[in-house]
C-alpha cells in the first residue's frame, strides 16, 4: 500500500513538474475576413487585407500591376511577362496546367483565375487548404473597367483603379469619336494553321467595333473559333487585323485575293496586346483605329 502512495505521489510531482514548465499556450489572433463577388457571381471569403497573391493568367497579372498590387504577387504563370516585374516573380506552370503543390506551398491569400473552366479543376484542392479562388474573366471592354474597379476593392486600391479606369475610358472616347459611320469588313486572325479567328463570345469581337472594323464572325459561336479554309474564303475581308506572333505574321493564303491582301490593308497588332483583357487593349484598338483611318484616308477602303 505504502508502494503505491509512493509511485502515486511519484506521479503527481512529475505532471504538476510538466505543466509548470510548459508554455502558456495564447489563441492566435482571428484573421479579419469579408465577402466578394466575383464574375461568376460566386461569393468569395478573403482576408480583409491580402497580403499573398497568385495570378493564374497573364491578363490577371497585368491587372493586379496597373492597379497598385502588383507587389503581393507572389507566383505567375510562365506566360506573365509584363510588366517586367513580373518576370522576376516565382512561377506556378502555365495557365491551363498550374502545379497545386507549388501554388499551395506559396500560401496565398487568394488566387486569381480567368475562365470557369480552370476553377473546376483544382478549386476543391486549394479549398481543402485554405485558399480562396477568385475568378475574373472580362468578356467585354465594359466588363474589363468592372474588372478593374473590383481589383481595386480586392486589394483596398479603389483610388488607383479609379485613375486607371478613367484614364482608360478617356482614350476609347477619342477613339469612338474617330469611328466612321460605317464599319469596315474585317477578319481578325488569330493563329495562321490552323486557323482560329474570334467568335460572338469573344471580347474582342465588341471591342473592334469601337474603331470602324466589324468582324466577319462576330455571329460564330464560341470564342474563338477554328474556320475551315471553305468557309475562310467566302469572308472577302477588306481588313485583316493579325494577332502578331512568331507563327502568325502573315494573311492565311485562303485571303490572297481578298481585298484586304490585294488593297494591303492589314493591321499587325502584337498578340499579348490585342488578346489579353486589360490596360493595353486600349493601345491595340488605337492601333487599329489609326491603321484603318489610313486605309480610308488613302481611298483604300469602299464602303
Amino acid at each position: 500500500m505504502k508502494k503505491t502512495q509512493g509511485l502515486f505521489l511519484l506521479l503527481v510531482t512529475l505532471l504538476g513538474y510538466a505543466c509548470s514548465n510548459r508554455p502558456i499556450l495564447q489563441d492566435k489572433p482571428l484573421i479579419a475576413k469579408r465577402e466578394i463577388i466575383d464574375d461568376l457571381g460566386r461569393s468569395v471569403t478573403v482576408p480583409e487585407r491580402i497580403e499573398r497573391v497568385v495570378s493564374l493568367a497573364p491578363n490577371l497579372t497585368e491587372n493586379v500591376f496597373a492597379v497598385g498590387a502588383g507587389d503581393r504577387l507572389v507566383g505567375v504563370t510562365t506566360f506573365c511577362n509584363f510588366p517586367d516585374a513580373a518576370r522576376a516573380i516565382p512561377k506556378i506552370g502555365d495557365t491551363m496546367t498550374p502545379n497545386l503543390e507549388t501554388i499551395v506551398a506559396l500560401k496565398p491569400d487568394v488566387v486569381l483565375v480567368s475562365t470557369a473552366s480552370q476553377i473546376e479543376t483544382f478549386s476543391s484542392t486549394l479549398a481543402s487548404n485554405g485558399i480562396s479562388v477568385y475568378v475574373t474573366d472580362p468578356d467585354s471592354i465594359e466588363g474589363l473597367f468592372r474588372g478593374l474597379t473590383q481589383l481595386g476593392r480586392l486589394f483596398g486600391t479603389e483610388t488607383k483603379a479609379g485613375d486607371v479606369v478613367a484614364d482608360l475610358r478617356r482614350r476609347l472616347k477619342v477613339v469612338e469619336n474617330r469611328r466612321p459611320e460605317r464599319s469596315a469588313p474585317a477578319f481578325v486572325q488569330i493563329s495562321d494553321e490552323p486557323l482560329f479567328t474570334i467568335g460572338k463570345q469573344s471580347f474582342l469581337t465588341e471591342a473592334i467595333e469601337t474603331v470602324g472594323a466589324r468582324s466577319l464572325t462576330a455571329d460564330v459561336e464560341s470564342a474563338y473559333p477554328k474556320l475551315s479554309k471553305e468557309t475562310a474564303a467566302k469572308l472577302d475581308p477588306s481588313i485583316i487585323i493579325l494577332s502578331e506572333s512568331p507563327d502568325n505574321r502573315e494573311p492565311n493564303d485562303v485571303f490572297r485575293n481578298s481585298p484586304a491582301v490585294r488593297n494591303d490593308c492589314i493591321v499587325h497588332i502584337n498578340a499579348d496586346i490585342i488578346s489579353r483583357p486589360g490596360p493595353r487593349l486600349i493601345d491595340a484598338l488605337e492601333q487599329i483605329e489609326t491603321a484603318v483611318n489610313d486605309f480610308r484616308a488613302a481611298g483604300k477602303l469602299k464602303d
